[in-house]
């Protein structure tokens, strides 16, 4: 495999309105992000993922644009941007871009000129279709509830939109707005960004007509043609956000042969605690083995065709330590073994932010505490299908994108020190527990346990680029796996609950040599207590 330098990062996502804020005006902002570049080079990243900062009226956070070539002012400014470039450079951390392509604001400048007239020259920027028998044009649903079809009275079409009604789609059958995209894409790479974070870009080849949207037959075609107009000839890092990808479909999208892109995410764990054939909403409790076997899956599916992404939060997902973890009395050594069992996997890690310190999920009473659209639209369309509040809140609780969301814990100050004014969603009350000045400087804490995994893999090659090879696969309470790289050998070892267990590795996998890392200071043989986790070298 040729390497690459995003092969040994580590990548660390910020949810700018959320980070940290330096006007008092209760939304976190660029200037934020550059006063906390040196806690994050502490960390030892290499590349931050912002959140989307374009210039966005903000209906769903930022993820509808209406200018791909400024900053929302909630932000900053352009200048502001450059400036977080600048210092990011300084550092050696790199700025990777969220790129919404597949829709924009119903307030971009396009949008507003698609809607004057069915002949105007914007008119075929974005999907648009006649009734069908005086309704929609079929039952294509919306991600954020109801139909994905909107009237306009002013010209007597539909127009699509798989999210929001702020969110039309674009048409990417017209090569027109392809090459506007890719237009405003070099404006960033020529600034000097690390690379894009591609929002839905498996949705970009819909084919609505016949009710396709993701995997549609020109996906691939277009992502070629991207990679050719862009970002092809330049050493950037690109991942795209695919939730339908199989192993087979994300070796097409990371084959370097393909010339798509260095990797996807894909998230299949992310549904095992959710019933089968229904929505995320819909909860039951995650088996560990089925665990086992998906990463078991990801870990061999590639060899010099396709590389992984490691993930287990971002904005959309609630907290790793409240969702399979113990976020009470069992945080710390929880949240250690979490991060300690994905850390040893081969692929690039994603972190996200308050990950590092063990940050949960958020229990507003009232559901107008809530700010998320989805969630928000959730509520209302299961209400009126005869959910109980409290039935449904026990799910908001489990996956609401509110619990990512809320506001980074700095110190034990009012609001967690993330603002001097009023939040614009509240802070976790645990904040004076759980915050950044409290971790920093304690050797034991869950920051410096990232920490020492960052420098781990930067140090050792075989957790790069070894081989992976699942241990005690049948086991229901123990996560193990070995990394072999020809003659280096680690075994990572993780108790996933809170009881002590037993267990007996193969001979050639036992104990003989180092401990690379461990959340218990010493170790008992053959036996893990509580959420134990250590990886060590094998001699």
């Amino acid at each position: 495999m040729n390497k690459k330098w995003w092969h040994s990062s580590v990548v660390y996502q910020i949810y700018p309105r959320s980070f940290y804020d330096t006007n008092g005006d209760g939304i976190g902002d660029l200037q934020g992000i550059i006063e906390k570049l040196d806690y994050l080079s502490d960390l030892g990243i290499d590349v931050i993922w912002l959140s989307p900062v374009f210039k966005s009226p903000n209906d769903d956070n930022g993820y509808d644009i209406s200018d791909y070539e400024d900053i929302m002012e909630d932000f900053g400014t352009l200048s502001d941007m450059e400036r977080l470039l600048e210092e990011g450079n300084k550092r050696n951390i790199k700025i990777l871009m969220d790129l919404v392509a597949n829709h924009t604001s119903d307030e971009h400048k396009w949008f507003i000129e698609s809607k004057k007239s069915k002949d105007n020259a914007y008119r075929d920027y974005y999907v648009w279709r006649d009734a069908v028998a005086g309704g929609v044009p079929n039952d294509l649903g919306s991600i954020f509830s109801g139909s994905a079809w909107e009237w306009d009275e002013s010209t007597k079409q539909y127009y699509l939109h798989l999210f929001s009604k702020k969110q039309p789609d674009l048409n990417w059958e017209n090569p027109k707005v392809r090459q506007e995209l890719y237009s405003f894409m070099n404006f960033w790479i020529d600034k000097g960004i690390g690379g894009f974070r591609m929002d839905v870009i498996d949705l970009i080849g819909k084919i609505p007509d016949e009710k396709i949207t993701g995997n549609g037959p020109k996906l691939h075609e277009y992502i070629r043609e991207m990679n050719e107009n862009t970002f092809g000839n330049k050493d950037l890092l690109t991942v795209g956000e695919c939730w339908g990808a199989t192993p087979e479909i994300a070796k097409m999208y990371s084959n370097p042969e393909n010339k798509e892109l260095s990797m996807v995410f894909q998230f299949e764990h992310i549904g095992l605690d959710q019933q089968p054939g229904r929505d995320k909403w819909d909860l039951k409790p995650l088996e560990l083995t089925d665990l086992k076997k998906v990463f078991h899956k990801w870990q061999t599916c590639f060899d010099k065709d396709g590389w992984n992404s490691l993930f287990w939060n971002n904005h959309d997902l609630p907290r790793i330590v409240s969702r399979w973890g113990n976020d009470k009395e069992g945080r710390v050594e929880s949240a250690k073994m979490l991060a300690t069992l994905l850390h040893g996997l081969s692929g690039t890690p994603y972190i996200f932010q308050g990950e590092e310190l063990g940050m949960t999920n958020i229990r507003f009473t009232d559901i107008q505490d809530y700010k998320d659209i989805e969630t928000l639209n959730m509520y209302k369309d299961r209400i009126a299908k005869g959910y109980s509040h409290e039935e449904i809140m026990e799910s908001v609780y489990a996956k609401g994108r509110d619990n990512a969301r809320t506001p980074m814990q700095w110190t034990e100050e009012e609001n967690g020190g993330f603002t001097t004014g009023t939040p614009w969603i509240a802070v976790n009350p645990n904040y004076s527990l759980v915050n950044a000045s409290a971790q920093v400087n304690d050797p034991k804490s869950i920051y410096h346990h990232y920490k020492k995994l960052i420098r781990l893999r930067k140090d050792n090659e075989v957790i790069v680029y070894g081989d992976f090879l699942m241990l005690l696969p049948e086991d229901t309470n123990i996560f193990a796996y070995a990394r072999t790289l020809n003659e280096d050998k680690i075994v990572v070892l993780c108790n996933f609950y809170g009881e002590e267990t037993d267990y007996q590795l193969p001979k050639e996998y036992e104990y003989t040599g180092e401990i690379l890392i461990s959340n218990y200071e010493d170790t008992v043989s053959n036996k893990l207590r509580p959420y134990e986790a250590l990886m060590y070298k094998v001699i």
